[in-house]
């Protein structure tokens, strides 16, 4: 399948159709890594957003506040964790407009959660099962290989990156595989008050064989996990269907919003999924423990299979906002979305 394009290009597939005609990449000092968490600016703070490019991360921020972070080096986990939980490919933090956190790396319960990311689960490659997502199983993983641009724009305007990354069966052995090549582009813009994030992912089977992916709970798509310190009592999940952690789990959402306390105060963070997405509206995942974890979930009704050469494109929107953000608000930004603006 070809990527779609919409009437109205969105900033996403401008980026990856304009990035590689002007090199516009930036490298300056050390920025954030996954485990730093500075101390928030003020919302307020101008100036457009910019990406800024170092051998380790790409940092986008607006002014003095931070945006989010993306990792290009291996980032490893806590001292004393199996190291096999080391992985690059993934965004933490990420931030609110007043710059409050709002993404968990590297949870006690599941140390291959990454703040944002994506990687298919229990997959079928050459008759063996391949698993991308969980990293302790040593059959799959995702991996940053190259930058292909880094764009800023004016005053009002996108800023963002293309990155290319690897879905990679059995690494480390005679049999290691690159199976699914992606070109992963984020464009990052500021719009009514809330950072408004294009995560888009092209992901082209680049073998003589078909990845199988079976129907599952969880996995591909796009995944996140919250703050560690959100629970049953200061945070909730509200989807499209006004259901929340209690009903959500497993039905189709064209929106959902997840919101907790930041050292900044109040934040939501919104996924919306591109209606033109393979089984949109999605079914979600949602956990009902009072932890806030959520995943877009392609196959978890119907199974899927990438075949050899094809290329298959998933596109989601991100809006995180300084507020409980509630249905009427989230609405007019998927419907915004949906129309291609």
């Amino acid at each position: 399948m070809k990527p779609r394009l919409r009437p109205s290009l969105s900033l996403a597939l401008v980026l990856l159709s304009a990035a590689w005609a002007v090199s516009s990449c930036q490298k300056e000092g050390e920025t954030a890594t996954a485990t730093d968490s500075p101390s928030p600016p003020p919302a307020a703070a101008p100036g457009p957003l910019r990406a800024v490019e170092t051998e380790e991360t790409i940092t986008i921020s607006r002014g003095g506040v931070p945006v989010l972070v993306y990792h290009k080096a291996d980032v490893p986990p806590p001292e004393g964790v199996d190291p096999v939980f080391t992985r690059s490919g993934f965004i933490h933090p990420l931030h609110a407009p007043s710059g409050g956190v709002v993404t968990g790396i590297h949870p006690e319960d599941h140390y291959h959660h990454l703040g944002l990311w994506h990687a298919w689960v229990h997959g079928e490659f050459r008759g063996k099962e391949v698993d991308f997502w969980n990293l302790k199983a040593k059959t799959g993983r995702v991996r940053f290989v190259k930058t292909l641009a880094v764009a800023n724009a004016a005053d009002g305007g996108a800023a963002g990156f293309t990155v290319e990354q690897e879905q990679v069966a059995f690494p480390g052995t005679a049999e290691e595989t690159v199976v699914l090549r992606e070109k992963f582009t984020i464009a990052a813009r500021f719009d009514d008050g809330a950072n408004v994030i294009d995560y888009t992912v092209a992901q082209t089977n680049v073998t003589d064989a078909p990845l199988v992916l079976p129907a599952y709970r969880y996995g591909g798509g796009i995944a996140y996990r919250a703050p560690h310190t959100w629970d049953k009592d200061n945070s909730d999940y509200l989807t499209s269907e006004g259901l929340d952690r209690t009903n959500s789990h497993t039905t189709r959402a064209r929106w959902v919003a997840m919101h907790g306390p930041t050292e900044s105060g109040e934040a939501t963070v919104t996924f919306l999924c591109d209606p033109q997405n393979h089984d949109a509206p999605q079914h979600v995942r949602t956990w009902d423990n009072g932890k806030v974890f959520f995943n877009y979930v392609p196959i978890q009704e119907t199974g899927w299979e990438i075949a050899p050469g094809a290329t298959e494109t998933l596109r989601y929107r991100l809006v995180i906002a300084d507020e409980v953000a509630g249905k009427a608000a989230n609405e007019a930004r998927w419907e915004a979305f949906a129309t291609g603006n």
